[in-house]
């Protein structure tokens, strides 16, 4: 187990299962109204440089159940946005707060504020990594099938922080894990470098209906994802086809469930019928949310 909570890449099986034991014990937890203040007057500092629903409103409420207390931080708004070096920033929060989230574009943010931080730093969202989301969409898997072992994987779409991420996830769990993009849309070269080196069980494709022949749990995401806005009209006929819809949904397993990490661009990467039909998992995703990054922030900044 590691001071930070970077990437899935970063920990083992063992910790990440520990993980979503502590997660689906918190939910229950809350669920029967018992108090789990396991952070008591503890301090969480939110660094955002992407704006947020759900990492925003999570974490700030998932701080206040364990007893302590989230600071939302715009980078705009921080000296570090008007150029204030990382490592000074690091080092002055780890000495106000007992932990840090950031949610911001480039992965080596993340990296070098947790060089210079003492205290642990979350990855709240980089343009590499989403390892929050992905603890809460396994989260949500082991709920609805019971296990994450034994099943079957699809990700269709953009190859971005999502896709590397479930790559990752791929990766420690053991999992087969099929990827459909178009050409050019590809996961990130070092990611699937190390994954293959490891042995992952990856298939990747540029035809979505291969990669939803048969498997249990299908998932994507935006075309265009934040920073991206200027590329929506070029991703648009990039991604034709690249839709969760009925008719892919027909060549999926009977009982396939069916995610996506939210913000969607309903009828666009997904249907409105496929996000509001019964094999879709969306919203217990969501809230999960809640529940995953509790115990990512009770396990790594617990006294």
């Amino acid at each position: 187990m590691t001071k930070d909570f970077l990437t899935l890449a970063d920990w083992s099986r063992e910790d990440l299962y520990s993980l979503l034991d502590l997660a689906a014990e918190l939910k229950q937890k809350q669920k029967e109204g018992t108090p789990h203040r396991l952070l008591e007057g503890q301090t969480l500092g939110m660094i955002f440089e992407k704006s947020s629903t759900r990492t925003r409103v999570s974490f700030e409420v998932g701080m206040f159940q364990l007893g302590g207390h989230g600071l939302f931080l715009s980078s705009g708004a921080t000296q570090m946005g008007r150029g204030e070096p990382i490592k000074d920033t690091a080092r002055v929060m780890a000495r106000y707060c007992d932990g840090v989230m950031i949610r911001t574009f480039e992965h080596r943010i993340v990296e070098e504020f947790a060089e210079w931080s003492y205290v642990p730093v979350i990855n709240g969202l980089t343009d590499l990594s989403h390892p929050c989301q992905l603890m809460a969409d396994l989260m949500t898997v082991r709920e609805h099938k019971g296990t994450l072992d034994g099943l079957s994987y699809c990700w269709i779409g953009d190859g971005n922080n999502m896709a590397n991420s479930w790559i990752n996830a791929a990766t420690v769990f053991g999992f087969e894990l099929r990827i459909a993009t178009p050409k050019g849309y590809e996961p990130d070269a070092g990611v699937l470098e190390r994954a293959n080196k490891a042995g992952a069980k990856l298939i990747l494709t540029n035809d979505p209906r291969e990669a939803a022949e048969g498997v249990d749990v299908l998932n994507t995401d935006v075309w265009a994802s934040m920073g991206q806005e200027a590329e929506q009209k070029e991703r648009e006929k990039a991604f034709a086809g690249f839709q969760i819809n009925g008719e892919l949904l027909k060549l999926a397993a009977p009982e396939a469930v069916v995610m996506h990490c939210l913000p969607a661009h309903r009828n666009e990467e997904i249907t409105d019928e496929v996000i509001e039909g019964p094999h879709s998992i969306i919203f217990d995703e969501a809230e999960n949310r809640l529940h995953a990054q509790k115990a990512i922030m009770a396990t790594l900044m617990a006294r």
